[in-house]
């Protein structure tokens, strides 16, 4: 997931406008076509000094808000390098990658695994910045919003499966951490690249727990009899507690599902594969 709430098509022709706008502000030069996102527009441009670059428009929300102050934190260290910024309109200039090599291209997933993994350990290692999202606030929010949620919950083996998630996000929320977080990278948020391997993109930051970050690479490529291996493994390539790094995963699962019952997109349980990562984890 790229973020829980698309970007209106209606809003294309703005982003295409202002990607024009900037072509022209930044002095680039257009490569090929716009690579629509979920809620961005991507642009393969040329520098004045020749420097292959991206340019991408996006319209900002809570979520995007931090992207520029997370880039330039981690300066390159397993992240895309941002090159320039507009903070009024979140508008970037990144190093240009590898868009047509992404990590779930990647045939081995136990190989995907290992390369998330490593870039977790990177991004994390470094403290979050002032001014981002906190994961405290998250879950206080999350608390407050699952009374309404259960009763919206028409599944009782989802709303037991929702009460152990908030169950253990309560053991862990005191202590909600202060690294800097991705927060969404999943395989196809990993591209090839010329200076490395691989790099990660579209991070929508915020401050916390370094388990919080485990989802993604959990539920995309989902395999049910991979779910323990994959988190053995990030957990030992980040150097978590276990114990905790189950407990904020499962705050992730709370999240997500919160997310769907208040947009009304929450669909069948058993469909849903974070859901059966959540059931997955209780079980361990």
């Amino acid at each position: 997931m790229v973020t829980h709430v698309p970007t209106p098509p209606s809003d294309r022709p703005a982003l295409t406008r202002r990607a024009d706008r900037f072509l022209t502000h930044w002095s680039l030069r257009a490569d090929g076509p716009h690579l629509s996102g979920i809620a961005a527009l991507v642009l393969p441009v040329t520098a004045a000094d020749g420097t292959p670059a991206a340019l991408k428009v996006q319209h900002l929300d809570e979520e995007c808000a931090g992207e520029a102050t997370a880039l330039l934190t981690w300066a390159g260290d397993g992240a895309v390098r941002l090159l320039a910024h507009d903070p009024p309109t979140g508008t970037l200039l990144l190093e240009r990658l590898d868009e047509h090599r992404p990590l779930s291209a990647l045939p081995d997933t136990r190989e995907a695994v290992d390369v998330l993994g490593a870039l977790l350990a990177r991004l994390t290692a470094h403290p979050a910045p002032p001014g981002l999202r906190r994961l405290g606030d998250i879950a206080r929010g999350m608390t407050a919003r699952l009374p309404r949620a259960l009763r919206a919950e028409a599944d009782p083996g989802t709303r037991r499966l929702l009460r152990d998630c908030a169950a253990a996000l309560g053991e862990v929320a005191d202590e909600p951490g202060d690294r800097l977080l991705h927060w969404d990278l999943h395989y196809g948020n990993v591209l090839a690249a010329a200076r490395a391997p691989w790099l990660a993109i579209d991070p929508k930051p915020l401050a916390g727990d370094p388990g919080f970050e485990l989802l993604p690479a959990l539920a995309n490529r989902y395999d049910p009899s991979d779910t323990r291996r994959r988190f053995d493994a990030l957990t030992a390539a980040l150097g978590l507690d276990r114990e905790r790094a189950r407990a904020w995963t499962l705050a992730r699962v709370l999240q997500n599902r919160l997310w769907q019952l208040e947009e009304g997109r929450a669909g069948r349980p058993r469909d849903d594969v974070r859901l059966a990562v959540g059931r997955a984890l209780r079980a361990l």
